[in-house]
């Protein structure tokens, strides 16, 4: 499976994002994080009054990618 694009190599990679961290890495509103862990899909842990933060490894889990493209070129490719 192709790792992340937040991951670099060389780069040491956090455990942690905040929701504003992760709402730009991932593509997704922070509205968006915070309903998933409303909903109990992401857990999340709250450091302090105001920061709230996810692990990378349970946002990779949830924002997995869909391979798409095979799909769709092997459905309009004649003969396939």
């Amino acid at each position: 499976m192709a790792q992340p694009a937040h991951r670099h190599l060389g780069r040491p990679e956090p455990e942690w994002l905040s929701l504003q961290q992760a709402a730009v890495v991932y593509g997704v509103s922070v509205d968006t994080l915070r309903r998933r862990i409303a909903g109990g899909q992401l857990p999340a842990s709250r450091l302090g009054v105001r920061l709230i933060i996810v692990r990378v490894d349970d946002l990779d889990r949830l924002f997995r990618p869909i391979p798409t493209v095979g799909l769709v070129a092997r459905r309009y490719l004649p003969g396939a």
